[in-house]
Parts: structure tokens; sequence; C-alpha cells
């Protein structure tokens, strides 16, 4: 089984910065990519940033220029540094991770599993 713990979450002014973190511990092999989504009241859950293991990072337009995501892989953490911040980004955000596990690999097996966190609550107001 896998965790990914998150923190870094809150309330902050419009303008203003946060720092997400995420780390995932327990049943890995390895990591092909760690991400955060994030839900508002009243949508679905949408894409913010992915960073692949060895690809590109893929950002959503609305947040290009102001967050920045990134890897600590020897950590087995992603983090997601929001500057800029506007009350749109008021959401729950939620990592991601898919991830190989060491039994699956002990047995031959490279399945990649889809993990969430349990999500973190950002909110942007004056």
């Amino acid at each position: 089984q896998v965790h990914l713990e998150e923190s870094g979450g809150g309330l902050v002014q419009p303008g203003g910065s946060l720092r997400l973190s995420c780390a995932a511990s327990g049943n890995i092999f390895s990591i092909d990519a760690m991400g955060w989504f994030r839900q508002a009241p009243g949508k679905e859950r949408e894409l913010v940033a992915v960073e692949p293991s060895g690809g590109s990072t893929n950002y959503a337009d609305s947040v290009k220029g102001r967050f920045t995501i990134s890897r600590d892989n020897s950590k087995n953490t992603v983090y997601l540094q929001m500057n800029s911040l506007k009350p749109e980004d008021t959401a729950v955000y939620y990592c991601n991770a898919k991830i190989r596990s060491k039994s699956d690999y002990a047995l031959g097996y490279r399945r990649v599993y889809n993990y969430w966190g349990q999500g973190t609550q950002v909110t942007v107001s004056s």
C-alpha cells in the first residue's frame, strides 16, 4: 500500500503565495509521475500541474507563469509553489502519484497504480 501525505494549504490574500508538499511512502519501487489536481465547489476535478519522471512538466493554462511544480526524488516528494494567487484558485488541492510497487516488481509485474492524497484546502480571499 502507498500513502500520500499532503501539507501546506491555508488561507491567503489575493496576490499572496503558498507552497504545497506531498510525500509518498510505502510499497514504492518507482514513480512514473507526480502532480497536483484541484476541485472547486460545484466543479469537476482538474489538472493543475504534473511532472513525469524523465518527461516534460505540464501546467494548466490558468496557472502558467504563477505556479511551479518540482520534485525531490530522494524523498518521493512533490511540491507546488503557488504565487500571485487569485480568488479563482480557491479549491481543494489533491496530490496524485502514478507508482509501480516493490511487490509487483518482485513478482515480475510492471503495473502502474494511481494514488491520491486526502486533499488540502487552499482559500484565496481578502
